[in-house]
């Protein structure tokens, strides 16, 4: 699937609204607000703190949102991530391409640190985010209570990518992700 990302701007807030109205409940869970109401996106393209990226297939749909959202004060040098692919375009590698053009931005923004949350039991997931530097940091268990009543574990991850790019240099990988 061919996509084109790019930043989060006031032409797309409708489109995003749609989006979000389109992914199943389960998919929004580890949002800290209720993105189904278009005040949220709204919002969000004056919130200039944050990084937001749109992935948009060749109609011009969203397929995919990916943001970090900064900590403050103590934890300013963190980010947390936030990520959402429709189904339809996920297993195609969309995820982890997003995932690590988010790292890279973390580092450009200055973040030390980059967590992610996810359902401890979203084997996928959980390995996708492995592979790319993610290490499990914490289980929260039965943190998460399904539509239908189930409890869940969430799973805490955390990529040092000020380390992880530390290293890379003194390997002389820079320009190999570059």
């Amino acid at each position: 699937m061919n996509v084109d990302v790019r930043d989060l701007v006031p032409e797309d807030v409708a489109a995003l609204h749609e989006f979000f109205a389109g992914v199943p409940s389960d998919d929004r869970t580890f949002f800290k607000e209720d993105v189904t109401d278009p005040a949220v996106a709204e919002r969000w393209v004056r919130d200039r703190r944050s990084v937001r990226r749109l992935a948009f297939d060749d109609d011009g749909c969203i397929v995919a949102f990916a943001a970090l959202l900064p900590g403050v004060e103590g934890s300013r040098h963190v980010a947390e991530m936030v990520l959402v692919v429709a189904g339809r375009a996920r297993r195609q590698g969309l995820g982890r391409s997003l995932a690590r053009g988010m790292l890279i931005e973390a580092l450009e923004h200055g973040f030390r640190k980059v967590m992610v949350e996810t359902v401890a039991d979203n084997i996928a997931a959980v390995e996708m985010f492995q592979k790319i530097g993610f290490e499990p940091e914490a289980l929260l268990r039965d943190h998460l209570c399904s539509p239908d009543g189930q409890v869940h574990d969430i799973v805490l991850l955390a990529h040092a990518v000020d380390e992880t790019w530390s290293t890379m240099r003194a390997g002389g990988l820079e320009e190999a992700v570059l």
